[in-house]
């Protein structure tokens, strides 16, 4: 493949830091474009220098609501791949504005920028499962160690009804919805990513966001984990390295991926439960048992979700190699030779 422009909002993040080292690998010009907010992005830009020299990417520090800036950035890009937004639920309900902000208008802004440069990029979106809400009418059974549902045997599919439920749920889906139709009206080449609970190396994970991460570290470090509900919430869980192949068979089979909407996750094959299935794990890494206590449920949690990832499959021929032990090792051991990245937390 010949060297492309790609331009990479929340380029400096968990998931953005990830691909730019998969596309600079790749021999592309990536353009990280990140307001540098989160937690980990400075240590995530100095991961990418030391491996790739200290000119492998550009970066603009800039936030998304500044339309110029992102316009500015997308000029002359083939792709532009969107991850820059605001990602916690309980953040969402404490400045509902912001989230708005960064979420709905940033998303909004990007779009508008990709139409306007002219260049027709691939423009994909990560969205998120939240976009489905509560799901209360579907029916849940309760097993020993965790929910499942009655009737789905592969989880939620793409067709299954939205229904925005928090500031979080409501300015994603604004994002998910004007992606899809930025495809349907003016043509663009959009991509709606609906991510399940995505994990893996470079993953600064803290209480409300990234839980798979701050469990680890949280264990790790000896420090208390408050589990809200009684544990038996079920996720399917995705791999880093796997969500990068997600993407990458997105490029490759864009023809018949632009315009459309994806579940994107472990499937039914890689789900687990947060507290009871994932801690037997952890304690079994660990050789220790992890010290823990519950609190109330959180407004607007899923007891179960399962993302039905046929459509990929079909689609891209793209399915999970990394099963979700096998990963969940990997980011434990990661997380054990780093330690010294994670002393600011705490």
């Amino acid at each position: 493949m010949e060297s492309e422009k790609i331009l990479i909002t929340g380029g400096a993040g968990f998931i953005g830091s990830n691909l730019a080292n998969n596309l600079i690998s790749q021999g592309h010009r990536v353009i990280i474009f990140d307001n540098l907010s989160r937690s980990g992005c400075e240590s995530n830009l100095a991961w990418l220098k030391q491996k790739h020299g200290s000119n492998s990417f550009q970066l603009i520090e800039s936030n998304v609501s500044d339309f110029e800036a992102i316009k500015d950035a997308a000029q002359g890009v083939d792709r532009l791949y969107h991850f820059a937004g605001q990602v916690a639920v309980t953040t969402s309900q404490i400045n509902p504005r912001q989230d708005f902000v960064d979420n709905a208008l940033g998303t909004f802004n990007a779009l508008e920028a990709a139409r306007l440069v002219g260049n027709d990029p691939i423009f994909i979106y990560s969205s998120t499962n939240k976009v489905y809400g509560g799901m209360e009418e579907v029916e849940i059974t309760e097993g020993e160690t965790r929910y499942q549902y009655a009737d789905l045997p592969y989880g939620i599919s793409e067709d299954y009804p939205l229904d925005f439920h928090s500031p979080y749920g409501c300015s994603k889906g604004a994002g998910d919805q004007y992606t899809r139709d930025y495809a349907r009206i003016f043509g663009l080449r959009t991509v709606v990513a609906r991510q399940s609970c995505i994990y893996g190396y470079r993953q600064f994970g803290i209480e409300d966001q990234g839980w798979l991460a701050w469990f680890i570290i949280a264990a790790q470090k000896g420090i208390p984990i408050t589990i809200f509900g009684n544990g038996k919430q079920v996720r399917d869980v995705l791999f880093i390295d796997d969500l990068i192949d997600f993407y990458d068979a997105i490029v490759r089979n864009n023809s018949k991926a632009a315009g459309q909407i994806y579940n994107v996750g472990g499937g039914i094959e890689n789900s687990i439960s947060i507290w009871h299935e994932f801690s037997e794990m952890i304690e079994e890494f660990l050789d220790d048992r992890i010290q823990v206590k519950f609190s109330d449920w959180r407004s607007g949690d899923q007891p179960v979700y399962i993302s039905d990832i046929h459509k990929a499959e079909r689609d891209l021929g793209w399915t999970p190699k990394i099963s979700a032990r096998e990963g969940i090792r990997f980011l434990f051991d990661w997380i054990k030779e780093n330690q010294e990245l994670f002393s600011h937390l705490f």
